[in-house]
C-alpha cells in the first residue's frame, strides 16, 4: 500500500516529459522534491482538520467564521489540483482513482462542494484525516515490515481459537441476557432481551455504563459472576496471540540457526524464489539462504 515501486507498476509511471516529472514528485517519497511535497501535502490536510474542528466550536465560528470558511476552500481548490495532477500524471487514471487512495482523495473534495449545496453535509469533511496514512510513506515504516508480519501470522494462526471463543462469548451473553430479562424485567429498565444483552455485553468488558442496573438480590449475584468472568474474555485472546506470536518468533529462530534467514533484511519480504539473488520487492541483495519457502503458521508446525 505505501510502496513507490508498487505505485509504478500498478497505475503506470510515464516514460518522459512533464508527466513523468510530475508522477516522481507526487507518487515517489524517495526524491527530494517527493518527500518535500509529502510533507507539505500532510501538513496541508493537518491544518485543513484543524480548520474544520475550530468552525464547529461555536465561539471560534461566531467570531473567525469567514476566516475559516474561507480557508476551508482554499485548501479544498488546492486538493482538486492534487487529485487532478495524480490523475493526470499515470498511464491508468481510471485504477488510481478506483484504488483506496484515490476514493480518498475524492471523499477530501466531495464534501466542501456537497456543503455549498447542502449545509448539513458539513461533518464529511473530516473524512480527509483518513488522507494521513500517507505518513507512513514518509517514516518508512517498510522498514518494519517484518514485525508486521509476524503479528499477521501471529493473528492468522489465532483465527480459529479467537473465533470460537468469540462464539462462547455471545452465548454467554445470549444466555446471560436471557436470564436477567427473566429476573429483572421491564420494571427495572431490562425491557427486552437485546437490551438485556447490551447490559451483559458492558459489564462482561468491565465497562459498566450504569445506565442498567440490576435491583433484586439474585439480579447482583449474576452481574458479579459477569463482572469476574470478564477478567478472562479480556486476558484470554491476549494470550493466544502472545504465545502465537511466541511461536513465530521461536520458528524464525530456528530457521536463522539453520542459515535460511525468512526474509529479506532490507524490507522483509519472504517467499523468494530458491535461486533468487536479489530481493523480488525492492531489489537487494538476498543474503545467503534468504530464498527460503514463503512462513508456514506456527499454528500448523
Amino acid at each position: 500500500m505505501f510502496d513507490d515501486r508498487a505505485a509504478d507498476a500498478r497505475f503506470g509511471k510515464p516514460q518522459a516529459g512533464w508527466r513523468r516529472a510530475l508522477f516522481t514528485v507526487i507518487f515517489e517519497s524517495e526524491t527530494r522534491g517527493g518527500r518535500l511535497f509529502d510533507l507539505l501535502l500532510i501538513a496541508a490536510i493537518l491544518v485543513s482538520v484543524g480548520v474544520v474542528m475550530a468552525e464547529s466550536v461555536v465561539p471560534l465560528r461566531a467570531r473567525f467564521g469567514p476566516w475559516l470558511h474561507g480557508a476551508e476552500w482554499v485548501f479544498t481548490v488546492l486538493f482538486t489540483l492534487e487529485y487532478l495532477g495524480r490523475l493526470a500524471c499515470v498511464q491508468r487514471p481510471l485504477r488510481y482513482a478506483l484504488s483506496f487512495y484515490g476514493v480518498i482523495d475524492l471523499l477530501a473534495l466531495l464534501p466542501t462542494y456537497l456543503v455549498a449545496l447542502e449545509p448539513s453535509l458539513g461533518a464529511l469533511i473530516d473524512v480527509r484525516v483518513l488522507r494521513l496514512l500517507r505518513v507512513f510513506r514518509i517514516f518508512k515504516l517498510s522498514r518494519y515490515t517484518h514485525e508486521y508480519r509476524t503479528l499477521a501470522l501471529a493473528l492468522a494462526a489465532s483465527g480459529r481459537k479467537i473465533t470460537v471463543f468469540l462464539g462462547f462469548v455471545m452465548l454467554l451473553v445470549l444466555v446471560t441476557g436471557t436470564l436477567m430479562y427473566v429476573v429483572e424485567g421491564p420494571p427495572h429498565g431490562f425491557t427486552s432481551i437485546p437490551t438485556s444483552m447490551y447490559w451483559a455485553v458492558s459489564t462482561m468488558t468491565t465497562v459498566g455504563f450504569g445506565d442498567l442496573v440490576p435491583r433484586t438480590d439474585l439480579g447482583r449475584l449474576i452481574a458479579s459472576a459477569m463482572m469476574l468472568t470478564g477478567w478472562g474474555v479480556l486476558a484470554v485472546p491476549t494470550g493466544i496471540v502472545t504465545a502465537e506470536m511466541g511461536a513465530q518468533r521461536r520458528l524464525e529462530l530456528l530457521r536463522a540457526e539453520a542459515g535460511a534467514p525468512s526474509h529479506c533484511t532490507a524490507c522483509g519480504a519472504v517467499g523468494h524464489a530458491d535461486d533468487a539473488r536479489y530481493c523480488r520487492r525492492c531489489g537487494a541483495a538476498l543474503p545467503a539462504g534468504a530464498a527460503a519457502a514463503a512462513p508456514v503458521s506456527p499454528a500448523r508446525t
